[in-house]
């Protein structure tokens, strides 16, 4: 709110995108003294760093940029935070690279209303380096499709998230399915009702038409460098910085004020 004033009062509304959003759900495990501080998720199903469960990637995505977007404008349609890259390049008047494929859309036609669609057919949902689940938004119809086909092992017993060992796992304490999970995500946005050949007449034909698209998908990744090691995910204190004497940089930010 008070980077909205500032920008209204130096005249810099209409000339600012801005994009309030989250990079992942409540992280459901969290606690403090025994109190469980890992917000909700209403209707979805599971939390942050759980694979593809609607409540760990469903995200705010709000915009506001009063000389080019409609106020009020409501949009259902499936995204993906990696479309702010050719988003802002479509903006800002840049080329997007031409030697590896973009797997990202530009928002600017949804958001302006020249679009009825997005163009995310299909959507690849990662846990670390490891493909759980895919959505495919069938455009013919507009049914949003969801298969599982890795889910984290909850704990405790009955319980909607991995509260036992503090965060899911995305290998080890898993799930495979064989056939994959399905749901109807436009009519079951909870994933409570999974589907199976007996209830629904289409279950193979879209299980067939994922499996595809992840082969498809598979062929345009390229080895790269591993972002998620075990030691790029440790805490480096000499990277941060430091209000003290190091290596204890521990900072108070209402004293150092």
């Amino acid at each position: 709110g008070k980077i909205l004033e500032v920008l209204d009062q130096e005249g810099l509304a209409n000339h600012t995108l801005i994009y309030f959003t989250s990079d992942h759900g409540g992280s459901l495990e969290v606690q403090a003294r025994g109190a469980q501080l890992g917000g909700w998720n209403g209707v979805y199903k599971g939390g942050k760093g759980m694979g593809g469960w609607e409540g760990g990637i469903r995200v705010p995505g709000i915009f506001r940029w009063p000389a080019a977007l409609e106020a009020g404008r409501v949009i259902d349609e499936p995204t993906s935070l990696m479309d702010i890259y050719p988003t802002l390049s479509f903006i800002a008047g840049g080329i997007l690279p031409v030697d590896r494929v973009i797997d990202r859309q530009n928002l600017m036609p949804l958001l302006e209303g020249r679009a009825r669609h997005s163009n995310h057919e299909f959507l690849f949902h990662y846990c670390g380096v490891y493909l759980h689940a895919v959505r495919w938004h069938q455009k013919d119809c507009g049914t949003v499709w969801k298969v599982h086909y890795v889910t984290p092992n909850f704990s405790l017993a009955g319980a909607g998230a991995c509260y036992a060992r503090g965060i899911c796992s995305c290998t080890r304490d898993v799930t495979y399915h064989d056939p994959p999970l399905l749901f109807n995500i436009s009519r079951d946005p909870s994933e409570s009702q999974p589907l199976s050949p007996d209830n629904e007449a289409l279950f193979d034909s879209v299980v067939q038409k994922i499996e595809e698209a992840v082969h498809g998908h598979r062929r345009t990744l390229a080895p790269a460098p591993q972002q998620l090691s075990v030691f790029n995910s440790l805490w480096k204190p000499w990277l941060q910085p430091c209000c003290g004497n190091f290596p204890l940089c521990g900072c108070d930010k209402e004293d150092d004020m």
